[in-house]
C-alpha cells in the first residue's frame, strides 16, 4: 500500500553515476551492478551468486505506474481500510506483544498505536507482505530511469544482508517497491536500523514480530519522532474560522487554536505544542490537530491521505472515538482533479506531476487560488473553485 517515495535516507539530486547507469540493456546493466559491488569489496563468487537469479519484473513497473488507491477522499479511504476486524486485531497483538510494546515506547518512545497502526496498514499484522521478488523489484526499479538514485543503493544494500544471512536472492520476496517484512522495510533501512529484537542474531522482519516492532521504532525514532508526544487530535472547529490559517504549512500553538475556539473530541489540546489545523475534506469535513509527530509520518510515506488515515487510526486504537465525517462538499473526480492542476500550474502553481492526486501542494495551491478568488480558503477543491479558474 505504500507509495512509491519510501522514507530514510532518500537522496534529492539524481547523481552522475545512477543516472548515467540506468535504462539500456537489462543485462548489462546487472553486469554494470555486478562490476560496482565487486569495487566495493563484495568477492566475485558472493556478487554472482547474489545476481544469478536477477531478473526483470514487468509486473512491478506496471505497480509502480498504478496507485489510484491515493486518489480517494480522507473518509472513503479510512473506512475501507480501518475495519472492525482490523481493530479487534489490533487489541489482541497489544495484549500478545505487550512486552515488546512497552520496550519499543521505553527506548525509542514511539506509542504501541502508532506501531500498531503501521502494521496493521502496511501489511494487516504480517498477513499481507506482499509476493513480489525483492531482489527482482529492486533490480528493476534501479534500472527504471524514474529514481534510480533511490533503487541502486538498496540493491547493495540487499547484497549487505545477504552476507549476513538475512536474504535469500531468489526467495525473499516483499511489497513491489522492494520493502521486506512486517512494517515494510527497505533493505538499506533494515542494515541502519534493523533489531534482533527476539535475540536470535538475526534481524527476519517478515517472521519475527518483535523485530519487526523494535526495527520500525528505531527507524521512526531516527526519523525524528518525539518521545511521548501526540501525533493527531480529532477536534471540532468554530464555523467563523479563518480557514486561510488552516493547513500543514500554518502553525499555532495548541493554546491559540483554543483561543480561536477549537475544542478536542478526545483528550485535551496540548497547549505548549505547536499544531497544525489540517482539513482533510474541507472546512464541512473531519478536521484534525496535527502535532509535531505528525510530520514523521510523510517519511514513512508521503501520501496526504494515507498519512491522515495512518495517524487516525493510531489514536482510535489509543482509544480516540470515530472521527465526526460531517457533511463535506462533493470533491472532483480524476478528471476533474486533472483539469485542476493543469489550471493551477498555468498559474504559476507547483503542484508537481499532473497525477489526479489532491496532495500537499496541490492542496497549498488549491488554498491560495481560493483566496485570490474570495472563497474559503480550506484548500479542498470543488466543482465551483474548478469553475472559477
Amino acid at each position: 500500500m505504500r507509495q512509491t517515495i519510501l522514507p530514510i535516507l532518500i537522496s534529492l539530486a539524481l547523481t552522475g553515476t545512477a543516472a548515467a547507469q540506468c535504462g539500456g540493456s537489462f543485462s548489462s546493466f546487472v553486469s554494470g551492478l555486478k562490476a560496482e559491488a565487486q569495487a566495493k569489496g563484495h568477492s566475485k563468487a558472493t556478487v554472482d551468486a547474489f545476481f544469478r537469479t536477477a531478473a526483470q519484473d514487468s509486473r512491478t513497473l506496471r505497480a509502480d505506474r498504478a496507485q489510484g488507491v491515493f486518489k480517494m477522499p480522507f473518509t472513503e479511504f479510512a473506512r475501507r481500510v480501518i475495519s472492525q476486524n482490523r481493530m479487534d486485531n489490533g487489541r489482541r497483538n497489544a495484549e500478545r506483544f505487550d512486552a515488546v510494546f512497552d520496550q519499543a515506547e521505553a527506548r525509542f518512545g514511539v506509542q504501541r498505536g502508532v506501531l500498531l497502526a503501521l502494521w496493521a496498514l502496511e501489511t494487516d499484522y504480517g498477513a499481507v507482505q506482499g509476493d513480489f521478488n525483492t531482489l527482482n523489484s529492486l533490480v528493476t526499479l534501479a534500472h527504471d530511469c524514474r529514481r534510480p538514485e533511490l533503487f541502486r543503493p538498496q540493491v547493495f544494500a540487499a547484497l549487505e544482508l545477504y552476507e549476513a544471512g538475512d536474504f535469500d536472492p531468489a526467495r525473499t520476496t516483499g511489497a513491489w517497491a522492494g520493502e521486506i517484512g512486517m512494517v515494510q522495510m527497505l533493505p538499506e533501512d533494515i542494515l541502519t536500523k534493523g533489531i534482533d529484537g527476539d535475540g536470535d542474531g538475526h534481524v527476519y522482519l517478515k517472521t519475527s514480530a518483535p523485530d519487526a516492532l523494535l526495527s520500525g521504532s528505531n527507524m521512526l525514532s531516527g526519523l525524528g519522532w518525539r518521545k511521548g508526544e501526540p501525533w493527531l487530535q480529532e477536534v471540532s472547529v468554530p464555523d467563523t474560522l479563518n480557514w486561510a490559517e488552516t493547513g500543514l504549512t500554518h502553525r499555532k500553538s495548541g493554546r491559540d487554536w483554543a483561543r480561536m475556539g477549537v475544542t478536542p473530541r478526545w483528550g485535551e489540546i496540548q497547549s505548549g505544542l505547536k499544531a497544525a489545523l489540517i482539513l482533510p475534506q474541507g472546512r464541512k469535513g473531519p478536521a484534525f490537530l496535527a502535532y509535531p509527530n505528525f510530520d514523521v509520518f510523510f517519511e514513512w510515506n508521503q501520501s496526504f491521505v494515507y498519512v491522515t488515515t495512518a495517524a487516525y487510526f493510531a489514536t482510535r486504537l489509543s482509544g480516540a472515538p470515530v472521527f465526526d465525517a460531517g457533511a463535506p462538499e462533493p470533491g472532483l473526480n480524476d478528471a476533474q482533479m486533472k483539469q485542476l492542476q493543469t489550471r493551477l500550474q498555468a498559474r504559476g502553481h507547483d503542484v508537481g506531476k499532473i497525477d489526479g492526486i489532491l496532495g500537499a501542494r496541490t492542496r497549498a495551491a488549491v488554498q491560495a487560488e481560493q483566496q485570490r478568488l474570495g472563497l474559503p480558503a480550506d484548500a479542498w477543491p470543488t466543482a465551483a473553485l474548478l469553475s472559477k479558474l
